[in-house]
């Protein structure tokens, strides 16, 4: 078991594992921790020669390649700062990071830069769509508290804002996690969730630091996971409920179901119903609930043996991570009392990318009782603690979208709604669903005859988790006091009339 260490290292020094023994695991073979090490150091030599400016930004927006995979290192390596894109995304979405960060690079894939129009790319930015092999770089003497990544997580309100994680975040990060979940170097993890998301870069970094191998996977259906798992022995899954709805549905040879001895849930809640058919189709798994949120990586996770009696519960604070439910006035909640999850520690982001406003209304002093102290994250969520500390989550207090695991920003989709001629007006809004934990519903004011036209430009300009399952076309749209648009009551008609 990988021991609680909180002296934290620069985050390429990762790769733990015996040299010969497999690290990455991919179509085309294994690659041992020795072969990682110096690939990964070729790339970060390329990377120094081709961005020499230390802690210049280097974006990528590949699927589950190895230069994706090693990516994260390398450019630690060599002094920069990783900004990792997610492959669902569209161009519009590619060019607002791009922009936002300022990167200096852009590593792709031929097809993709295809996508890219005019305009998308900043005149500083340069696209390859493949790595060099430079002069190999050494370790690098890094100050662990030194900014190491931009994790890109969509708001409540405008476009996706960047999360700024240090060395030490993602060091300990990986220790936390490795630790609790008891991974070892006989241990073979099947990463599916993208690695651009701080719960699917984790499964690299706490695999490694373990000293396990990684079998990245980009899955088309339920099918290719089932075949991914029986092909390379993996023991460990982690995904999201809507990943798990899929699975449990999918044909499953019992003994492939039967090598799995982890499944790790994060991007929402499961269900009762959900733990009792995870039970039954993988019953040789533990299973290991959990919550997080990318400003604080992970808050908290409910041990196995626990699921069963509290299927309801996110558990407690995992390792180094303090959490806490703090009333409105700031004090502590006492058990069974509703208050706001405000987690402190060094798990802890150092704020949102060129955005000290926003930075400002998240990170903020920790309460008075903090025994961490120090800046913490106000989640905005609402949980509540029984009276043996376990958590139970209540509520997100703002707007955010939770679909596919993914977090959409409500204002995003209706900017790309009313981007055309069809509708003047749009709301986005989250409704249950019971495969996707929300589906997205727009209600919109325009020419309800564009209809098709609307849907076939969102196809384009939108990645498929951002897309709305149904559009709704009114005459005019209900307001407030103020003038603005009605979004509480528009919501509760919409929910109201689905539920």
């Amino acid at each position: 078991m990988v021991p609680l260490d909180r002296h934290a290292r620069p985050i390429d020094h990762i790769l733990c594992g015996v040299p010969d023994a497999p690290a990455l695991i991919d179509r085309a073979g294994a690659v041992t921790f020795a072969q990682a090490e110096e690939e990964m150091a070729r790339i970060a030599g390329w990377l120094r020669a081709a961005v020499p400016e230390p802690g210049a930004r280097v974006a990528t927006w590949l699927p589950k390649s190895r230069e994706a995979c090693l990516m994260p290192l390398a450019a630690a390596r060599a002094g920069l700062v990783h900004v990792p894109v997610n492959p669902a995304l569209k161009r519009a979405q590619v060019a607002h990071i791009l922009a936002d960060s300022g990167a200096s690079l852009l590593l792709t894939q031929p097809a993709r830069a295809a996508t890219l129009e005019e305009g998308d790319v900043p005149a500083d930015t340069r696209v390859h769509v493949e790595t060099g092999a430079g002069d190999p770089l050494p370790p690098s003497d890094a100050d662990p508290t030194a900014l190491a990544a931009i994790l890109y997580t969509s708001g409540s309100t405008g476009r996706a804002k960047g999360v700024m994680l240090s060395h030490a975040n993602l060091w300990l990060g990986a220790v936390s996690v490795a630790h609790y979940l008891g991974i070892t170097p006989d241990d073979r993890v099947l990463a599916v969730l993208p690695l651009s998301f701080d719960y699917g870069q984790n499964q690299l970094f706490s695999t490694w630091i373990a000293g396990g191998a990684v079998a990245a996977l980009d899955y088309l259906t339920p099918r290719d996971v089932v075949k991914a798992i029986e092909r390379v022995g993996a023991t460990t899954l982690a995904g999201v409920p809507p990943l798990w709805t899929q699975l449990i549905e999918a044909e499953w040879p019992a003994e492939t179901a039967a090598r799995l001895r982890r499944l790790t849930n994060s991007g929402g809640a499961l269900t009762p119903a959900m733990v009792r058919a995870l039970r039954a189709r993988f019953p040789m798994a533990d299973l290991y609930p959990m919550y997080g949120l990318t400003e604080a990586f992970r808050s908290t996770y409910l041990p196995p043996a626990l699921v069963d009696a509290s299927p309801d519960s996110i558990g407690r604070a995992i390792p180094f991570a303090e959490v806490m439910v703090v009333r409105g006035d700031g004090s502590q909640a006492a058990a069974g009392e509703p208050g706001e999850l405000v987690h402190a520690g060094p798990l802890v982001a150092q704020g949102y990318w060129r955005d000290p406003a926003r930075t400002a209304q998240r990170f903020r002093p920790a309460p008075d009782f903090s025994q961490e102290g120090g800046v913490a994250v106000w989640s905005g969520d609402t949980v509540v603690a029984d009276a043996d500390g376990l958590l139970r989550f209540v509520g997100r207090d703002d707007e955010m979208i939770k679909t596919s695991g993914n977090r959409v920003s409500p204002q995003e989709v209706e900017e790309a709604v009313t981007a055309g001629h069809e509708a003047s007006e749009a709301v986005a809004i989250g409704v249950a669903d019971a495969r996707l934990g929300q589906r997205i519903v727009v209600v919109a004011r325009g020419n309800a005859d564009l209809a098709s036209t609307l849907l076939a430009r969102l196809k384009r300009d939108l990645p498929t988790y951002m897309q709305p399952a149904e559009i709704v076309w009114r005459a005019e749209l209900p307001r407030n006091a103020n003038g603005k648009l009605d979004r509480a009551a528009l919501a509760a008609e919409i929910r109201g009339a689905r539920a």
